[in-house]
């Protein structure tokens, strides 16, 4: 879209966002991304201590709220393996009562 499909309230706007100089031209410049220096690299040494910086900052739960969780997990596996299991024994007696019964 130019500035030659804008309508004058349009215009007007935009000059008064400060988006348009005065003659209706851009008044800013497009951004340009900043150059990228070609040394953002570390050696693995610095690359290991500043993981270890970062795992130090991460909040680990008690052991209380893992076993907690690890037995919700495991309930609901238990409970989803028992439903599909039904579900497959029970299309199974039923496609082979369907098949074999002429």
């Amino acid at each position: 879209m130019s500035l030659d499909d804008l309508n004058r309230e349009q215009k007007r706007q935009l000059r008064k966002m400060g988006a348009l100089d005065d003659k209706g031209q851009p008044a800013r410049v497009a951004r340009q991304a900043p150059a990228r220096s070609g040394n953002d690299r570390v050696g693995p040494v610095q690359y290991l201590n500043e993981v270890q910086d970062e795992m130090r900052k991460v909040a680990w739960p008690k052991w209380p709220e893992v076993r907690r969780m690890a037995i919700i997990v495991l309930a609901t596996v238990v409970l989803y393996t028992a439903y599909i299991g039904g579900l497959d024994s029970l299309f199974g007696v039923l496609s082979s009562w369907l098949y074999t019964n002429k």
